[in-house]
């Protein structure tokens, strides 16, 4: 008699536990990125001792004031991703003597290492055309700044930009909008010239 309470209960709680229909799990998905045409404008501000190509999506906004204080040249911008909530933070040096130039290098070298705490990996490619040379960092895991570059004509300038996004870092969610922002960095990089 025992056993029959038993399977008559575990009839009724199989009974009561199905669904209809089939059960799917259904997979962690990400919302939809709509990327702008890639088109690009040319770039010269007039404080600027350079000149570039802009990704027409991308607008330009000039630094006034750094940490309360003016900036070391006036030549110091913004560039602003606004479809994807992400700014490309740009300063200009103008460069002295070899020991000056040798301090902002090193400067540049000391911001990349900062992210190695939370880096997966880092790729560093080095830039050599003309009279424009430097390297592009590309740091991937959760970091703040996916991508990082410096450029100098090893003589009067020196230009570092460093990418961040105003949003969450998921390196996961955010790559395909790091490539994309990626693609002009290297645009910009190829196309950059300095005014001497």
């Amino acid at each position: 008699m025992r056993l029959s309470y038993i399977i008559l209960i575990i009839m009724l709680t199989l009974s009561a536990c199905q669904e209809s229909g089939d059960l799917l799990i259904k997979p962690h998905q990400y919302p939809r990125v709509d990327f702008p045409e890639k088109a690009y404008q040319s770039c010269h501000e007039s404080d600027c001792d350079f000149s570039f190509k802009l990704p027409v999506y991308a607008s330009i906004e000039k630094k006034v004031a750094y940490f309360d204080d003016t900036p070391v040249h006036p030549c110091w911008f913004d560039i602003a991703y606004e479809p994807f909530n992400g700014k490309l933070h740009c300063s200009y040096y103008p460069v002295d003597s070899r020991s000056q130039l040798d301090e902002l290098i090193a400067d540049a070298f000391e911001l990349v290492s900062k992210h190695h705490i939370k880096a997966n990996f880092r790729e560093e490619t080095l830039i050599q055309r003309d009279d424009v040379s430097g390297i592009l960092f590309d740091i991937s895991g959760p970091v703040a700044s996916p991508a990082i570059f410096f450029l100098t004509d090893s003589l009067h300038h020196f230009f570092i930009g460093s990418l961040y996004f105003d949003n969450q870092v998921n390196p996961d969610s955010m790559k395909v909008v790091h490539d994309f922002v990626r693609a002009d960095l290297v645009e910009m990089i190829e196309t950059f010239d300095w005014k001497n």
